[in-house]
């Protein structure tokens, strides 16, 4: 296995514990991953944008489709505050910049990116 692979499959093992039921949150599996259920026992997530260390690439908005705009070659949360979307974290877990974390709404524990 390539270290690539390994850094890979590190992160999806840290993502599923960061979903895990038994914290208080509803999972529901989807395509292989574990994704949060945006019902009872799902908080809202809170996304917040470093603009001065995002570089504008605009990943995220392919990312997370309809959550991100770009404001003055900047990412943007359309909304700040969310229902639980696995498309945010993959946004924030993919921008170059590290620019990008997704919070529990409620506690402020940092769900994405993972470091």
């Amino acid at each position: 296995m390539s270290q690539e692979q390994e850094q890979e499959q590190e992160q999806e093992t840290m993502r599923e514990r960061a979903h895990d039921p038994a914290e208080g949150r509803a999972a529901v599996p989807v395509g292989g991953r574990t994704r949060e259920a945006a019902g009872e026992g799902a908080g809202a997530w809170r996304i917040e944008v470093d603009r001065l260390g995002c570089a504008g690439t605009g990943l995220c908005l392919g990312t997370a489709h309809g959550r991100m705009r770009l404001d003055g070659g900047r990412a943007r949360p359309v909304d700040e505050v969310i229902d639980p979307d696995e498309a945010v974290l993959d946004a924030a877990e993919t921008c170059p910049m590290e620019a990008i974390t997704v919070r529990d709404a409620g506690t402020g524990r940092v769900l994405a990116p993972l470091r």
